[in-house]
């Protein structure tokens, strides 16, 4: 295990990271997908949007002080580069679109989130201890990981309790897994790995 300090580093280094792969580029490229009508890049996006929104719900899961928010840290990171490389039909139809700036960018985008992920997948599960001992959440080191969601809530959600938006947050995670269920149980029996008719 790396210092504190270290640590505390490496956590902040992981949220800023996060914030630019996972939230501004993904805009951008959503932005530029819809002037450019690139309906293959859109319904990708569209697709990452929708499960990506876990790692939004994690971060109020941590604000509200939630052990199992590492659970579901560990979840998002899985499950956002496989939202982008899952589809067979989209995948294929974008090796066909002709070259353009904005298919290089976004496979760009698309390879550097899978590495991203990948290496904080590795970074983030020593750290799953936290969402099983009390104790083990406790420890500074894994509180480390709580200091930026609190400062999110300080300077985004000043008038809420932590325990209001943990609330909100339950719920939101409560819709997502039924959402998700949903989807592993019927809707992929249905349509495989097609997302054409979603």
């Amino acid at each position: 295990m790396p210092s504190s300090e270290l640590l505390q580093s490496l956590v902040w280094m992981d949220y800023r990271l996060a914030v630019i792969f996972t939230v501004l580029f993904p805009l951008l490229l959503l932005v530029w997908g819809l002037i450019g009508r690139a309906e293959v890049i859109q319904q990708l996006l569209v697709i990452y949007w929708k499960v990506s929104s876990l790692l939004a719900i994690t971060v109020y899961l941590m604000i509200a002080g939630l052990p199992f928010s590492f659970l579901t840290a560990v979840m998002a990171r899985v499950m956002m580069p496989v939202s982008l490389w899952f589809w067979a039909d989209l995948n294929e139809e974008l090796r066909e679109q002709p070259f353009s700036g904005l298919k290089l960018v976004f496979t760009s985008w698309r390879w550097a989130l899978t590495f991203y992920c990948g290496l904080g997948l590795l970074f983030q599960l020593p750290f799953l201890r936290c969402s099983f001992s009390r104790a083990a959440f406790a420890a500074e080191s894994c509180q480390v990981w709580l200091e930026a969601p609190k400062l999110f809530r300080q300077s985004f959600h000043t008038g809420f309790t932590p325990g209001f938006l943990g609330f909100w947050a339950i719920l939101a995670l409560v819709i997502y897994l039924l959402t998700l269920s949903y989807f592993i149980f019927v809707k992929l029996g249905r349509q495989g790995r097609s997302a054409l008719n979603q």
